[in-house]
């Protein structure tokens, strides 16, 4: 089996868009009147889910109206946020089909289509031409791509010159065995962090100038911490969550991504980056 397939396994579901009609039924809704705000449960897959998103975004301060990418975008629940918020255009594309699959449905479901337009393919070798975009951003992306230095090097290919593209992802912090599985990978083989400095020397070596680098770590801790205590006081997790996407390995992938973060061996971290 290729990389890209082992990465892609690992994110089937197999039934998600039924999963998460049932999720919606449950909770009053139907997929006529199902809003942005009730899919941002389950559509932003990574640490601090929307508050995450928006923390991002406010410093990225895309002009309007833009044509952003969003590199692996998953179900693309930050591309038709962003598209419904600010009336961008955005391109998505990540290597699980059945997430571009089930996130164009999701586009449709809330008339978004027109903005948002989801691609199944490799963040390595894009379909877009040279200097499409106006500004882009990855939410949680690097830590299944070892090449960063090629990954960034296509990303400053299909930015226009001026564009601003902002990351989110996990990095490691120091040296260290890591617990798994995680949410992003079942064992080593498809897990490969970077360090923030690892980061930055790809950047940089792929053309890009570095305004800014914040550590997420205090916030995510905060986030589990908050999660946790809404979760138990509701007797449960949410009919609509992050758990219909990982199944029954959610408590022991995200339980075991908390240690991880605790022992101070990973952290999200955000780079914000410029294409002159």
């Amino acid at each position: 089996m290729s990389y890209d397939k082992s990465v892609s396994e690992h994110y089937l579901h197999g039934n998600l868009l039924n999963a998460i009609e049932k999720a919606l039924l449950a909770l009053g809704k139907t997929i006529d009147t199902v809003t942005i705000k009730d899919l941002a449960a389950v559509d932003e897959f990574h640490i601090g889910g929307r508050l995450a998103t928006d923390h991002l975004f406010k410093q990225l301060n895309f002009s309007n109206p833009s044509y952003l990418l969003d590199v692996g975008c998953g179900l693309g629940g930050a591309a038709r946020y962003v598209a419904s918020k600010h009336k961008h255009n955005v391109a998505g594309i990540d290597l699980t089909p059945e997430y571009i699959e089930t996130g164009n449905t999701l586009c449709t479901w809330l008339n978004l289509d027109g903005y948002v337009s989801l691609d199944q393919g490799s963040a390595l070798s894009m379909p877009y031409q040279d200097n499409s975009f106006d500004g882009g951003y990855m939410l949680h992306v690097g830590m299944n791509i070892d090449d960063k230095a090629s990954l960034f090097t296509e990303i400053f290919r299909v930015l226009k010159p001026g564009a601003v593209f902002g990351i989110y992802d996990v990095m490691r912090q120091k040296d260290g065995e890591l617990t798994y599985p995680v949410p992003w990978a079942t064992d080593s083989s498809t897990s490969k962090l970077s360090t923030p400095e690892q980061y930055i020397q790809a950047l940089e070596q792929a053309g890009f100038e570095i305004s800014q680098e914040n550590n997420r770590h205090d916030f995510s801790l905060n986030f589990f911490q908050q999660l946790r205590v809404k979760t138990d006081a509701n007797e449960g997790p949410p009919p609509l969550g992050l758990h219909i996407l990982m199944q029954e390995s959610t408590a022991k992938k995200v339980g075991n991504m908390i240690d991880n973060i605790k022992k101070g061996l990973i952290a999200p971290v955000e780079i914000i980056t410029l294409k002159r």
